[in-house]
């Protein structure tokens, strides 16, 4: 496994802490796997979720923010890289946001993106 740069990938430290928390309530993870899929209207949809160290791949990069690590594989960063990671709470909506600039347009629901 490779660790990346922020560079190629940044993370708030709302997100960072979002994770910590989730990750800490989980108690069976030794992480989060995020990345993105081909789904919903718009063609990709951004995913993350709970990961034991042990079935990652040799080829995932690795973000090690202390307490969390965070894995991301190569096809994902590609689509990734350059984005923000955050954690917003606006009313009764709150989750990680991806603030991504290779997106080109984005549903009218927010669920799904265009490269």
């Amino acid at each position: 496994m490779e660790k990346f740069s922020s560079k190629e990938l940044r993370f708030s430290e709302r997100a960072i802490s979002h994770f910590s928390t989730s990750l800490s309530n989980n108690g069976e993870s030794d992480g989060i796997r995020i990345g993105v899929r081909k789904a919903g209207c718009s063609g990709f949809e951004y995913f993350f979720e709970f990961v034991d160290a042990k079935l990652t791949n040799a080829t995932d990069f690795i973000f090690d923010e202390g307490n969390i690590k965070i894995y991301v594989d190569q096809d994902s960063l590609d689509y990734l890289r350059g984005s923000l990671v955050d954690y917003s709470e606006d009313g009764f909506n709150q989750g990680i946001k991806f603030h991504n600039p290779n997106a080109k347009a984005v549903c009218g629901c927010g669920e799904s993106f265009t490269i």
